[in-house]
C-alpha cells in the first residue's frame, strides 16, 4: 500500500464517525487489518488510546452499533 493511502486509512481511522465498512469499501481492508496498520504505524500510546475510544462505545465505527435516527418529514 503507498504511503497516501496509508495516510488516509489512518486518518479514516481516527475519526469517530468514519465506520470500519468505509474503509472496507474504498480499500479492502478488513477491521483487522486496519488494527495491524494502526499498531505498525502509531507511537504504542496512540495506538491504546485509539483502541481504548474505539471500544469505549463513544466512537461509531461500527455500523451495527449506531442508532437509527428517524426523521419525520
Amino acid at each position: 500500500m503507498i504511503k497516501q493511502n496509508i495516510d488516509r486509512v489512518i486518518e479514516m481511522a481516527w475519526e469517530d464517525r468514519t465506520p470500519f465498512e468505509a474503509i472496507k469499501y474504498q480499500f479492502a481492508l478488513t477491521e483487522a487489518d486496519v488494527i495491524k496498520l494502526m499498531r505498525n504505524n502509531l507511537k504504542p500510546k496512540s495506538f491504546k488510546l485509539w483502541r481504548k475510544r474505539v471500544n469505549s462505545g463513544e466512537s461509531q465505527k461500527h455500523l451495527k452499533k449506531r442508532k437509527r435516527r428517524y426523521f419525520k418529514i
